[in-house]
């Protein structure tokens, strides 16, 4: 018999079915795979939803407190981050409209379905959850710096505020709106209850159905321009590489605890790829088609690292505190 447990126990070969499948429908039927781009926003936003009526919001003052925490995370993701950036496309330089697109995606963090992930990752997704706001906040104020920085000013005049506000609303402020309302209602009644426990069993096949759709409306355009999105590739892969390590890093130096640590390497290592998506469309036609390649190109690379992420970060945090508290005993 199916139980919650053995559900979350297997996910991982749940996710790869569906990215495999995905890819498989994608490419076999572009037209399939095009209708279903419009329910990727629906579908995260009810994936949120899910995960958000899992979390205890009487809870979120305290994360919001959480000093430390948020001045590790503005360091990762707006200091160290465009420095990793630069350094690898120094290292592996790109043609303009390629480099447009990964300086855009790369420079993004996530706001959605990165608490999903940091929740299956075993993080703190309540820091994730509180964070989003500042998130949002200082990358709309940095992104614009740093494609100047890096690509010269024509670059910075294509972000839109737009984007990113209607990703806020739609897929954070309505989807946490309606698991309070949720929330409430079991508290105040017993009919409540039965429907809020419910909501337990849906993060894990919603994340599938959303990676399944991602994938099945995305993998044509990374197949039509393959043989210019191959480039990028090495520097997607670096990046989820090399950004762990530099999470880790800064959680030792900031000295926050194992979960913590955990969501900040989820943060760090998720981009905002399907809300800049747009601002790449918006360009002019031909440099439009290679930048939102190499921007979808990213987000594929990404949801198999995470799937990585899942199995290994939770295992390495075990290992990284066991060292550190034999470490301090021998001090």
């Amino acid at each position: 018999m199916l139980s919650l447990e053995s559900m979350e126990k297997n996910q991982i070969g749940v996710y790869a079915a569906a990215l495999i499948s995905g890819a498989a429908i994608g490419l076999v039927s572009p037209a399939i795979g095009l209708f279903l781009e419009h329910a990727i926003s629906l579908m995260i936003a009810f994936l949120l939803f899910s995960m958000f009526c899992q979390i205890p919001f009487l809870n979120l003052r305290e994360a919001l407190s959480n000093g430390r925490f948020m001045g590790a995370l503005l360091l990762v993701n707006f200091v160290l981050i465009p420095v990793l950036v630069y350094i690898l496309i120094l290292v592996f330089p790109q043609p303009s409209p390629v480099l447009l697109g990964v300086c855009l995606v790369l420079l993004s963090p996530c706001i959605d379905y990165v608490i999903v992930f940091t929740h299956l990752g075993k993080g703190n997704e309540k820091l994730i959850l509180a964070s989003t706001p500042i998130l949002f906040v200082v990358q709309m104020i940095m992104l614009p710096f740093y494609l100047w920085l890096f690509l010269g000013p024509e670059a910075a005049e294509i972000v839109k505020i737009g984007p990113f506000v209607e990703a806020f609303i739609f897929l954070i402020i309505v989807p946490l709106l309606l698991a309070l309302a949720a929330q409430f209602w079991a508290k105040k009644s017993a009919k409540g209850s039965k429907p809020l426990a419910l909501t337990a069993w849906l993060p894990v096949p919603f994340m599938a159905l959303v990676l399944f759709i991602v994938i099945a409306s995305q993998i044509g355009r990374v197949y039509e321009d393959f043989s210019v999105i191959i480039a990028v590739i090495p520097i997607y892969v670096l990046f989820h590489i090399i950004t762990p390590f530099i999470s880790r890093s800064v959680s030792s130096l900031f000295r926050i605890g194992p979960k913590d640590g955990r969501a900040l390497i989820f943060s760090a290592g998720t981009r905002n790829s399907l809300v800049v998506l747009p601002l790449a469309l918006t360009l002019p036609e031909e440099m439009a088609a290679i930048a939102a390649a190499v921007v979808v190109t990213q987000t594929v690379v990404e949801l198999i690292a995470e799937l990585v992420y899942i199995r290994c970060v939770p295992r390495s945090a075990a290992h990284w505190t066991s060292w550190r508290s034999q470490g301090n005993k021998k001090v």
